[in-house]
C-alpha cells in the first residue's frame, strides 16, 4: 500500500470545501453565542469509563480505544461529545441554575454511520442543563432549526418521537433486560416479523400496544390515535400531549412535522422527547436530539438536559458550495510605506492580498486582480488571462 493513502472513510478537506464548512461553523457559532450558549473545547482523549457514562454507552463499539503510556489506563478517542459537555457542566462549572454550553469539534467512529458518511464528523451542537421543563425543549429544537437556517438549509422536515410511549407499554409488562433490548432493536428497524415473534409470549394489551408502535407514524392524527389505542397511563398520556404542545409551537418554523412513536433512537439514555431534522437529498437525519436527565449523574451531579447536535461535512454537501474567493496580487516592497498601507486597508475591507515573493515569476494563485502602480498612484486592476 502507498504511505499517503488515507484508512478507509477518512478523507482530507480540500480549501474551498473547508472554506465551505468553516463558513457554516462560523456562521452557527455565532449565532449560539447571542443565544446565550458558551463554547467549550473538550479533550480528544479522555479515559474510557468517562466517555462511556450516559449518553456515551451506547457509542462504546463506535470508539477507538488506546493504552495510556503514563498510566496503562484505557483510553478512547471521542465518538460523540455528548458525554463530555455533561462532564464539564456537572463537574468542572458547577453552576446551580441553567447553562448552556456549545461546541464544534472532530469526533472518531471507528465505522462510518453510513456508507456515505465519513468516519470522522465535524460535530457541532448545543446541550441546556438544569431545565426539565418543555420550554427547553422547544428552545433547543428552534434553536436547531435557526442553525441549519443560517448555515443555508430553510426547507426541513422533523420528525418527533418520546421514549416515555416505549417505556411506559413496557413498565408493568414483566419483560426482562434481554426481551427490553430486542424488542428495542426491532422496533427500530421496524422488523414487524420479528416483532410479532418476540410479543407472542406477552399478555394481550401489551402485545398490541407494541404492535402498533411502527403503525403510529406520520401528522398529526397519529397522536389522536394514539391517545385512542395505546394504553391509557399518565406516563403515556402525558408524552403525547407533550408532542401535541411542541408540534403547535413549530409549526410557523418548519416546513413539515411528523410523529414517529416508534423512534427510539437514543434510548438507553434519552428520557423524554428525541427528535429528528431531514433534508432533500439526504436519505440520513442532519441533526437530531432529545432530552436525557440525570446525564451529569455519573460525574457526580445529575441534571436535567437536553440539546442536539449535527454533522457539518455532511451538513455542507447539501448547502450549494460557492467558488473560492478571488484574491488580489501585490508585489513584494517591504519599503514601500504607502504600498504596505493600501495591502493593509484592502485586507481590512475583507479582500484577500497575497504578496508575490521575491522571484517569483506567475501571478500568485487564485488571484484575478493584482496591485499595479500608474501614475504614481498605486491602483487595483483586472488580470487579463490569455487562453491557450
Amino acid at each position: 500500500m502507498r504511505n499517503w493513502l488515507l484508512p478507509e472513510y477518512i478523507e482530507d478537506i480540500l480549501p474551498a470545501e473547508a472554506l465551505h464548512i468553516e463558513t457554516m461553523r462560523r456562521r452557527i457559532i455565532d449565532l449560539l453565542l447571542l443565544h446565550g450558549y458558551q463554547q467549550v473545547f473538550p479533550p480528544l482523549l479522555e479515559y474510557e469509563e468517562s466517555l462511556l457514562t450516559g449518553s456515551g454507552s451506547d457509542m462504546s463499539l463506535q470508539m477507538f480505544k488506546v493504552i495510556d503510556q503514563l498510566s496503562g489506563r484505557m483510553m478512547g478517542l471521542r465518538a460523540d461529545m455528548t458525554p463530555q459537555v455533561a462532564r464539564i457542566d456537572a463537574h468542572l462549572l458547577n453552576c446551580d441554575g441553567i447553562t448552556r454550553l456549545c461546541y464544534a469539534n472532530s469526533v472518531l467512529h471507528t465505522v462510518p454511520i453510513s456508507l456515505t458518511q465519513t468516519r470522522e464528523p465535524l460535530q457541532v451542537g448545543a446541550e441546556l442543563y438544569g431545565h426539565g421543563g418543555m420550554e427547553s425543549d422547544i428552545e433547543i429544537q428552534q434553536l436547531m432549526l435557526a442553525c441549519l437556517a443560517i448555515a443555508g438549509l430553510n426547507q426541513v422536515h422533523l420528525d418527533l418521537g418520546h421514549v416515555a410511549v416505549f417505556r411506559g407499554i413496557i413498565k408493568n409488562a414483566n419483560i426482562s433486560s434481554e426481551m427490553e433490548a430486542e424488542l428495542f432493536t426491532v422496533l427500530q428497524a421496524k422488523d414487524i416479523s420479528a416483532l410479532k415473534e418476540i410479543c407472542r409470549k406477552l399478555k394481550q394489551s401489551t402485545r398490541e400496544a407494541l404492535l402498533l408502535l411502527p403503525e403510529l407514524y406520520g401528522g398529526i392524527e397519529i397522536l389522536q390515535e394514539a391517545k385512542k389505542r395505546l394504553p391509557s397511563q399518565n406516563e403515556i398520556l402525558s408524552a403525547i400531549d407533550q408532542l401535541e404542545w411542541i408540534s403547535e409551537e413549530l409549526e410557523p418554523i418548519v416546513e413539515t412535522v411528523a410523529f414517529d412513536l416508534a423512534d427510539l433512537r437514543g434510548y438507553h439514555y434519552h428520557t423524554g422527547m428525541v427528535f429528528a431534522a431531514y433534508a432533500r437529498g439526504c436519505s440520513n437525519a442532519i441533526a437530531l436530539g432529545g432530552r436525557y436527565d440525570e446525564i451529569g449523574k455519573a460525574f457526580g451531579r445529575a441534571r436535567p438536559a437536553t440539546g442536539f447536535s449535527m454533522d457539518l461535512r455532511e451538513l455542507s454537501r447539501l448547502v450549494e458550495q460557492k467558488s473560492y474567493p478571488k484574491g488580489i496580487s501585490a508585489p513584494y516592497n517591504k519599503k514601500d510605506k504607502e504600498l504596505n498601507s493600501i495591502i493593509a486597508r484592502l485586507r481590512q475591507e475583507g479582500h484577500i492580498v497575497i504578496i508575490e515573493l521575491p522571484g517569483q515569476s506567475e501571478v500568485a494563485l487564485n488571484c484575478d486582480r493584482r496591485l499595479v502602480m500608474h501614475n504614481g498612484t498605486w491602483n487595483v486592476e483586472q488580470i487579463e488571462f490569455i487562453e491557450n
